[in-house]
């Protein structure tokens, strides 16, 4: 198999993917870009450039700002190969991917990782139930196609997206039954320890304050403080139920989307062998990285979310600073003015990011199931429950957990469960997660098929 080379090969066209495409293009290195979406623009940018004017007017200025970055990047020279699924990144730089239906492999002299974020799971009783799933990915159905619910939604959880979804979805004309707000006390007085940053970042704070204002003068229903949600109905959703002030409340619903946040995609830095830390801020495992996204002294690099969560503007400055530095490790002059310009920009925009962290931190509860019959491995059906046995049955960590009951074992190769199962283990055994770890990723980290290797 001939393999295409390239001085940097990028794996994700969101904003840290494009932007750092651009930056290194800009100083003379040839990029390649893989996606395995249809068009570039990764999650937050989805179909940016098809988009139409009143699906746009739906998603906002946010969504749009992103056509100057996917403008900048068309311009730029850089290769770009759409739905192209990579399943594996070689220390060396080398990234195996399939495209119409061959297995193909690119060579960088250096290799940047923009995966992005995936959606934190959500493990209630009920959530495997047609009529629930993730606010992000309704959003993703919203700027993808512009499909919208035909009745009315609850929203539960808590973070931004929670309230910027429901705000898309009143102006697309959808009707909200109510936003069931599991933001705890504790966060907002979190959150006041980092008052200073959100004041810094000020904007970004009006523009939330704003979005919920709105709901409100819409006449959205709020429960806020809600604790123990769970999903009721039998062969679907047909209602939420929570605690809220010492009482259970019940909402009729046949659509329910939860969300408490998003965490990095680190299935490609785990596949390669890199280390990786457990972040007791955002609840979530992060690439150990230089300053510049660099992972120990391979010629592999990270940036954006999948590096740690900092939002889409800072994603792509992040990105731009990465391609900046792997030019110069190339051999190539960088304007050091440049540099101090974009860690500003960088800082400038991650004010706010400590605020946001404190203030919608999940609730333990709503991370670690306390009820044994909830499902968590979705793949496998492995519960709660079934995992604590494990525990006591000798079992020291989620890979261990895979010989036990087949844990991690599914499709989503622990996409949706590892999280879950690493901090289940970790109460179990009274130690951290650190302790505990991770599953074993290998690649290949997406399904391939034998026929995607015959020439």
């Amino acid at each position: 198999m001939n393999a295409a080379a390239a001085d940097l090969v990028i794996v994700g066209c969101g904003p840290a993917g494009m932007a750092a495409a651009c930056e290194a293009r800009a100083l003379g290195l040839s990029v390649i870009v893989l996606d395995e979406q249809p068009a570039l623009g990764g999650q937050i940018y989805r179909n940016i450039e098809a988009a139409p004017a009143d699906r746009i007017a739906v998603l906002g200025e946010d969504y749009e700002a992103g056509r100057s970055l996917a403008a900048e990047f068309r311009g730029s020279g850089a290769g770009h190969l759409h739905g192209a699924v990579v399943w594996n990144v070689a220390p060396n730089g080398a990234v195996d991917y399939v495209a119409e239906g061959r297995s193909r492999q690119v060579v960088g002299k250096a290799v940047l990782l923009a995966s992005g974020a995936m959606e934190r799971p959500f493990p209630i009783r009920g959530w495997t139930l047609p009529g629930v799933m993730g606010a992000g990915a309704a959003q993703i159905l919203l700027k993808g196609s512009g499909a919208l619910p035909s009745g009315p939604v609850v929203l539960a959880g808590c973070g931004p997206l929670l309230y910027l979804l429901a705000w898309q979805y009143l102006r697309a004309g959808v009707t909200i039954a109510a936003i069931v707000d599991t933001t705890a006390g504790s966060g907002y007085l979190g959150a006041i320890r980092h008052g200073v940053g959100a004041v810094r970042g000020w904007r970004d704070l009006a523009k939330g304050l704003k979005l919920i204002a709105t709901l409100r003068r819409h006449g959205v229903r709020f429960h806020s403080g809600a604790s123990d949600l769970a999903i009721e109905g039998g062969r679907q959703a047909e209602g939420l139920s929570f605690r809220q002030r010492g009482r259970r409340v019940t909402l009729p619903a046949s659509l329910v989307l939860l969300h408490q946040g998003v965490v990095p995609n680190t299935q490609l830095s785990w596949s390669t062998g890199a280390a990786h830390r457990w972040d007791d801020e955002q609840l979530c495992w992060l690439p150990e990285t230089d300053r510049w996204g660099r992972l120990g002294e391979t010629p592999l690099y990270v940036a954006g979310d999948s590096r740690a969560i900092v939002g889409a503007q800072a994603s792509a400055t992040q990105g731009r600073l990465s391609a900046l530095a792997i030019a110069e490790r190339a051999g190539h002059d960088v304007d050091a003015g440049r540099r101090a310009a974009l860690l500003a920009r960088f800082e400038r925009q991650s004010h706010i990011r400590r605020f946001l962290n404190s203030l919608y931190r999940p609730a333990d509860a709503n991370r670690i199931p306390r009820d044994p019959a909830v499902i968590v491995c979705r793949c496998e059906e492995v519960t709660a429950g079934q995992v604590r046995g494990y525990v006591e049955l000798g079992c020291r960590g989620p890979n261990q957990a895979k010989a036990f009951g087949r844990c991690g074992m599914g499709p989503c190769q622990g996409r949706l469960c590892g999280l879950t199962v690493t901090e289940i283990i970790a109460e179990a055994r009274g130690t951290t997660p650190d302790d505990v770890g991770y599953y074993r990723i290998r690649a290949p980290i997406k399904p391939v098929m034998l026929g995607d290797f015959v020439d």
